[in-house]
């Protein structure tokens, strides 16, 4: 039987069909929608570039919202490891990076803002005052992430309750420089009974330093003469802390 060859109309056109480089075109688009991805699969199932993309949300004519998402977290982890570099940087070097404008920037600080106040809201839940490993953990996400010293003053009630907490410094200032009469004329204001003391060391070592000995034996001596009593000195380092109270310091 002879081959027949079927010829085509006038006009009509070859079946297209999808070369290899348009295939993988589709794909790639598919992985690049973080946002449908989410809709999909659960914000648990993203990458935390692809959680990012979202906050982003555009990109630019050169870069997708995931590729400047890609970016930041490197960024960010040059500070710290992972994501909790991104508390550190700031708006100007965030804008550093090409595609992201200011706009962009502090939505991104925002969000680093709001997890970290997600972290102490979660942590304050059913907390104990008396529990120096829980007052820790209420102020670690707080303060571990500085690379500057910040003093914190805990105001408590007579039921051991948070009336307010006081930043008495942060940047530069050291722990040494802060007086007793200081901390004591924020206590009186907020009509505190107890009062405790909390402050990091961006080192990230919570090792009392002589300076941090001295000043909270000062506070403590003041604080039994005017009835307002220190019960603990908390040093904040990278995931750890030492309690003055607990190791026998106070």
């Amino acid at each position: 039987m002879d081959n027949v060859k079927t010829e085509r109309t006038k006009g009509e056109k070859e079946p297209k069909t999808a070369n290899r480089s348009e295939k993988e075109s589709g794909l790639k688009s598919i992985r690049e929608l973080p946002y449908e991805r989410f809709l999909r699969f659960g914000a648990e199932n993203l990458t935390e570039a692809e959680l990012l993309a979202i906050i982003i949300r555009t990109g630019t004519k050169n870069k997708s919202a995931l590729q400047l998402a890609e970016e930041v977290l490197q960024l960010a982890r040059y500070p710290k490891e992972g994501l909790l570099g991104l508390y550190d940087v700031t708006v100007n070097q965030l804008q550093g990076i090409s595609g992201i404008g200011e706009v962009k920037a502090v939505k991104l600080k925002c969000l680093a803002e709001l997890s970290m106040r997600m972290s102490m809201a979660r942590a304050r839940e059913g907390l104990s005052f008396s529990s120096s490993g829980q007052v820790a953990a209420y102020f670690m996400e707080m303060l571990r992430h500085r690379d500057t010293e910040c003093v914190v003053l805990v105001c408590l009630d007579a039921k051991g309750q948070m009336i307010c907490e006081r930043k008495l410094s942060e940047g530069s200032v050291n722990m040494s420089l802060i007086s007793p009469r200081e901390i004591f004329l924020a206590a009186l204001e907020c009509r505190a009974v107890n009062i405790l003391l909390v402050h990091n060391h961006p080192s990230g070592d919570p090792t009392p330093s002589s300076a941090d000995r001295e000043i909270t034996c000062n506070v403590k001596e003041a604080g039994d003469s005017m009835g307002i009593p220190l019960l603990d000195h908390i040093v904040i380092g990278d995931n750890r802390y030492v309690s003055f109270k607990e190791a026998g310091l106070l």
